[in-house]
């Protein structure tokens, strides 16, 4: 079918030689195609159920492939969103535990007596029985008295103060003074190391209460430990605070928990369970819990993977100890972090997919589960409800897909035709100017008027949504500024196949940017009146909430109008955005403008620019006339940005080489100051400052008729391929600079985030136009220029 449709495409079209392509005939010619395609598809419809069955079988490949992708996607980012936000918590809890624990050792009357229970302590032996001896007896009871308020305060179940040696001096567990405890070495050592830590949760060796009020060793325990200092800062002891872990610690890490099989639990260097199970119930049923009352899983479970599935009947051949850990379990050991998306077996052999983090400050891990049928469960849902809708609506779809292509094909060439006739409504196109990606730019002339026009057109393959909203944007902003220093719109409209376009002022002059480039830095009293005049535009624009975003050498033109030399137009408002249109859509906003001239600003919140912001770029603008250099040289993007924010341009004067009239020269860097607060408020501002310059005086009118009298002869070599330029356009040399417009949506995915900056990675012409606003959904743009 495709073929013969190619083959029917390309017969030859009809000729008339005596006459060049009109409207009209456009038209016709598009609806005898249009008949011609309605009797090649009925003929054809025995290929439709061949291509349903090929396209079918595509679609449902890649849609299925799709699904399962965004499922992982979505899982991988849910898991590991989860495991952050519980890692912030209990390190949050962790933190509090040593604030605390740090306030009650900063206390003088503590510190001072535990330096008089060490004085005491010396080579006596450990008390079986502290009453015998009076003053030690003294002395641990009035830091039981100190401690006490802050045990109460903050739930802490005991305390322990322990010398350098690891000696305990004193705790509410008399029996352990003076003894070596082997499990208190970890946390004590660090603490010596002047670093506060919170232990994992490990058996008790002395007989405290468990959850239910029963006093009996082994219970889950923690200790919180921070040095005690003498007045020299010296470490002198270390104070220990008991923690229930059954109180705060494990509820907190049960808050993971998700779905029906969703949980979060936390590991050892050893690879035990150190907080609790959601799944306590059925290990006892499976016997991996003995069964007894009260019977938990913190410190009970190792993280063995029996090598199947428990739950349904499975049993292993071999002890559970002489099992292998399981994939989480051993990565946490080794102290790295994971994520796991294709399926393991979890400690009951249940295939879960998780994510899991190792703390290395505090000797443990967590990990975040969830059973892998539960996890990827929607997809099958998916799946069948697919496969329902898509034997209905198949034929139907592919049809629709058919015609829309040839539809769409057969628009594409009437706006082609359309073109080619060269009348726009009452607008006739005499010359191609400049073509970028957005638009084509004609020179043309109103047909009664006969006033030369500059006719902007939206490019035939990029007419979408997106570019037509862009295109209507530009028009309907400018033509809505009366200053005559900016462009000035005539006519906006679009013809019957579709052809959107605007008219606007022809304008035959010079940009600055093809000023500095063909002519050097220029005096300073010209830069002065061309500043003065840009200000006049920007603060009509500023005063109506509007940001032009884009201010630049290229965006600028200099020209000779009305018999006034050196007239500035202010050009291409593609970009211009209203500062209130913008606080209520920020999440659609990006970085936007041409980096050799963003403000700091623009780079790091794009959404809170204003008319200051554009005063910087007129402050960059006026530097790179004065020395014929931009403000900052980089060789990257990322750099240039960086340099922007950071870095404190040097001044022109010192750039250029050569004495720049002081106040010029303070009206520029004022221009450039890294804080808005601190440069010129209001265009207005900038323009007073500039009318009080000496040096503004120093270019007169004749100066500028001279040289717009040698430039128009052409006298000088450089300039004799030099042509007209429209006011809408980006004119000079920076044609071969110009590129599409990029973007990057805030909802845009990581892939799309990979092209936005790839993109970036391979471009150095940095007064390129950047919008990250459009890259997401693949429809480049470019403000649309042609050689002056």
């Amino acid at each position: 079918m495709f073929s013969a449709i190619k083959n029917w495409w390309a017969q030859p079209k009809e000729q008339d030689d005596g006459r060049k392509a009109h409207m009209t005939f456009a038209r016709t010619s598009m609806g005898n195609r249009i008949q011609r395609t309605t009797l090649l598809l009925r003929r054809q419809l025995w290929i439709w159920p061949l291509l349903a069955v090929l396209l079918l079988s595509l679609i449902g490949y890649l849609i299925t492939r799709s699904i399962r992708l965004t499922m992982e996607a979505n899982l991988r980012s849910q898991l590991t969103t989860l495991l952050e936000v519980e890692k912030s918590m209990v390190l949050k809890w962790l933190s509090q535990q040593e604030i605390s624990a740090r306030t009650l050792a900063n206390q003088s009357d503590l510190r001072q007596l535990v330096e008089d229970l060490i004085k005491t302590s010396k080579n006596i032996a450990p008390l079986a029985n502290p009453a015998s001896r009076i003053e030690d007896a003294n002395l641990l009871e009035q830091i039981e008295q100190e401690v006490a308020p802050t045990l109460a305060n903050y739930e802490f179940s005991g305390y322990m103060i322990s010398d350098p040696k690891h000696q305990v001096l004193a705790s509410n567990h008399r029996e352990l003074i003076g003894k070596n405890i082997v499990e208190y070495e970890s946390f004590l050592t660090r603490v010596f190391d002047n670093k506060p830590s919170v232990s994992p949760p490990f058996a008790s060796r002395v007989p405290i209460a468990d959850v239910h009020g029963k006093m009996q060793t082994g219970v889950p325990t923690m200790f919180v430990s921070v040095p005690i200092l003498n007045q020299d800062l010296q470490i002198i002891a270390a104070l220990s605070l008991r923690i229930r872990p059954e109180r705060e610690f494990t509820r907190l890490i049960q808050l993971g928990r998700i779905g029906k099989s969703g949980e979060t639990y936390a590991v050892d260097s050893q690879g035990v369970m150190v907080s609790g199970s959601r799944f306590d119930e059925d290990l006892i049923l499976l016997g991996v819990l003995p069964d007894k009352e009260n019977a938990e899983s913190i410190l009970n479970i190792q993280l063995r993977d029996p090598g199947g599935d428990m739950t349904r009947g499975f049993r292993p051949k071999s002890r559970r100890s002489e099992l292998s850990l399981t994939k989480a379990a051993m990565h946490l050991i080794e102290g790295k972090d994971g994520l796991e998306i294709g399926g393991y077996r979890d400690y009951r052999g249940v295939p879960v997919v998780g994510v899991w983090t190792w703390l290395k400050d505090y000797s443990f891990g967590l990990v975040t589960e969830i059973d892998y049928d539960e996890a990827f469960e929607p997809l099958n849902i998916l799946r069948r409800a697919f496969y329902t809708m898509f034997g209905l609506l198949a034929l139907t779809t592919l049809a629709i897909l058919a015609f829309t292509v040839i539809v769409s094909k057969l628009q594409r060439e009437a706006r082609q035709a359309a073109v080619e006739a060269k009348q726009l409504g009452q607008y006739r196109l005499d010359e191609k100017l400049g073509e970028g990606a957005m638009g084509t730019v004609y020179r043309g002339h109103h047909a009664m008027l006969r006033r030369q026009s500059a006719i902007k057109l939206l490019n035939v393959d990029r007419v979408n949504e997106t570019s037509i909203n862009r295109f209507e944007q530009e028009v309907q902003i400018t033509c809505n500024l009366n200053n005559p220093h900016t462009i000035a719109i005539y006519d906006y409209g679009r013809t019957p196949e579709g052809v959107f376009y605007y008219a606007m002022e022809y304008l035959d002059g010079i940009n600055l940017q093809d000023l500095v480039d063909k002519f050097g830095p220029q005096p300073e009293g010209r830069v002065a009146k061309i500043l003065d005049q840009l200000c006049s535009s920007l603060f009509e624009a500023h005063s109506m909430g509007l940001v032009h975003r884009d201010i630049k050498p290229a965006n600028v033109m200099l020209n000779r109008r009305g018999g006034v030399p050196d007239f500035v137009k202010l050009l291409d408002f593609g970009l211009v955005r209203a500062v209130d249109d913008a606080k209520r859509n920020k999440q659609q906003e990006g970085m936007a403008g041409t980096p050799l001239y963003m403000s700091p600003e623009s780079i790091q919140t794009p959404d809170l620019v204003d008319a200051r912001s554009d005063l910087y770029a007129v402050g960059a603008v006026g530097y790179f006339l004065l020395t014929g250099s931009s403000v900052f040289q980089a060789t990257s993007l990322a750099e240039l940005c960086q340099l922007h924010v950071d870095a404190i341009p040097l001044a022109p004067s010192l750039r250029a080489g050569k004495p720049i009239a002081s106040e010029l020269e303070h009206a520029i860097m004022s221009c450039l100051e890294k804080n808005r607060a601190k440069r010129p408020q209001t265009a207005r501002d900038l323009a007073n400052l500039i009318h009080r310059l000496a040096a503004s005086d120093a270019w007169t009118i004749n100066d500028a008729d001279a040289w717009w009298s040698r430039y128009q002869r052409g006298a000088n070599p450089m300039l004799e391929s030099t042509k007209s330029t429209s006011g809408a356009s980006r004119a000079g040399s920076q044609a071969h600079h110009e590129t599409q417009l990029l973007s990057q949506d805030t909802k845009s995915t990581g892939k799309d985030s990979d092209l936005v900056w790839n993109t970036i990675a391979q471009n150095k012409d940095f007064d390129k136009t950047v919008d990250f606003g459009t890259i997401a959904t693949n429809t480049p743009e470019t403000d649309d220029q042609q050689p002056t």
